[in-house]
């Protein structure tokens, strides 16, 4: 079994529009101008560093943006062209948020169990339905046509239809979802919730919870998991109010080492003592206190959405954006980290700063799926990150991305096509087939 990091590709129109509630880096910087070829580059370099490390990586497309097939849904009719136009005018806010490129945030893709886990020896995908935001709703269908025409093998591969519903089933994919393994014993899925939809408990107040405890459970169903190893566990809702949105903003976890600020979670004594139980001292668990690590430069700088990486030799390394580096107490964290006695040797600092300013670290722009040898050789499309194929993407990206990018500029119907042809390509580089709407409707 080898660890995949499938990361997302950065789309043609990364921009800063502002559009999340409760992610404050998205917030601060709405407005500004951004780089799509600039981020779409800084990703495809994080994705050669963590390849030269030794460890696998992969990559999944972006989706077209805007969304037409959106905007026609909710009334905008005519030409693409005459669809971008009406839209800017009489609802420029919604054109944003069809236009968002939020999709490069895989870790919200969808939650994944490894065939070893899963009682019918298969892996096991399921899209996330992303229904608390709605520029990141609209992700759900084309993520679900690419993880099919990717994971096409039913024998080796299930991938799911998301959650039905509305927000009683919201579900942020596996930024709220950790495996934690150590040799001889079975893995231990933590699945954290932000609140319930039926019924009353502790909840934020600054800030919405994103996934609810009903999606959790539901997903641990569909995963086909030994529910004696799917802990349900509540993200702290002062976490959720001090900006730690999805769990991976305050807590990251990989085989045998857990790193986690005290308000990742509620009732925090309670799990770290059963995670013990049930996966004995070889787990090593790093516990940030408020007064060592505030919450606010926890969430500034993002220590804990980086990327735990295992190596080739066993021993593990810490992805980090560049912003850990400069924030004196998450870089004291970090350090700490690697002095103890766990696995973790060393911290790598990478620059990710056109997705930071959105919100989104290392940890965002990558889905973990672990793969045996079989399965990897089962794969139906060329996304595996080797040398050839990083080459062709950076050449797509010099090719099609602009390197300046404001949020009036989403008015352009020029944008829309460029990123129409510039995907289409992109599907025949992977080998995706036709997963995108536009390549699926007449004209």
């Amino acid at each position: 079994m080898r660890e995949y990091n499938f990361d997302g590709l950065v789309g043609p129109s990364h921009n800063y529009s502002g559009l999340s509630a409760g992610n404050l880096a998205s917030s601060t910087h709405g407005g500004q101008i951004a780089n799509p070829r600039g981020a779409a580059l800084e990703g495809l370099a994080k994705m050669r560093l963590v390849r030269n490390l030794g460890i696998g990586q992969a990559v999944l497309p972006p989706h077209p943006r805007p969304s037409l097939a959106t905007l026609r849904r909710l009334g905008f009719g005519g030409s693409d062209e005459q669809v971008i136009a009406r839209a800017a005018e009489k609802e420029p806010l919604l054109l944003r948020l069809c236009s968002s490129a939020s999709a490069m945030w895989t870790a919200n893709a969808a939650t994944v169990a490894p065939s070893c886990d899963t009682q019918d020896g298969r892996l096991h995908l399921v899209p996330a339905n992303l229904q608390q935001m709605f520029h990141r709703a609209i992700e759900a269908e084309t993520t679900r046509a690419v993880l099919a025409a990717i994971f096409a093998d039913q024998g080796r591969f299930a991938v799911h239809a998301p959650l039905p519903g509305g927000g009683q089933f919201a579900d942020e994919g596996a930024a709220n979802h950790t495996r934690l393994e150590v040799p001889g014993r079975p893995a231990v899925h933590l699945f954290a919730w932000g609140r319930r939809a039926f019924g009353d408990g502790p909840a934020p107040r600054r800030f919405p919870a994103r996934q609810t405890l009903e999606a959790s459970t539901a997903l641990s169903r569909l995963l086909a998991l030994d529910p004696t190893n799917a802990l349900l566990v509540q993200q702290h809702p002062d976490g959720i109010d001090a900006g730690g949105f999805h769990t991976d903003v305050l807590a990251v976890g990989s085989g045998p080492v857990l790193l986690l600020h005290e308000l990742a979670f509620t009732h925090t004594e309670t799990l770290l003592a059963t995670l013990r139980e049930k996966l004995g001292n070889a787990l090593r668990i790093v516990v940030a206190k408020t007064a060592e690590l505030p919450a606010a430069d926890a969430i500034a700088a993002y220590p804990f959405n980086s990327q735990l990486l295992t190596l080739p030799d066993g021993s593990m390394v810490i992805l980090a954006p560049e912003e850990s580096r400069e924030n004196a107490m998450a870089r004291a964290y970090l350090e700490r980290v690697v002095a103890e006695d766990n696995p973790v040797t060393r911290v790598i600092y990478v620059d990710l700063r056109q997705s930071m300013r959105n919100g989104g670290g290392p940890a965002c722009l990558r889905q973990r799926i672990p793969l045996t040898d079989e399965q990897t050789r089962a794969l139906s499309a060329r996304v595996l990150l080797d040398e050839a194929l990083e080459k062709d993407l950076a050449a797509w990206i010099e090719l099609h991305y602009r390197d300046r990018l404001a949020p009036a500029d989403l008015a352009d119907p020029a944008l829309a096509r460029e990123t129409m042809t510039a995907l289409d390509e992109l599907t025949r580089i992977l080998r995706l087939g036709s997963v995108y709407d536009f390549q699926r409707s007449p004209g």
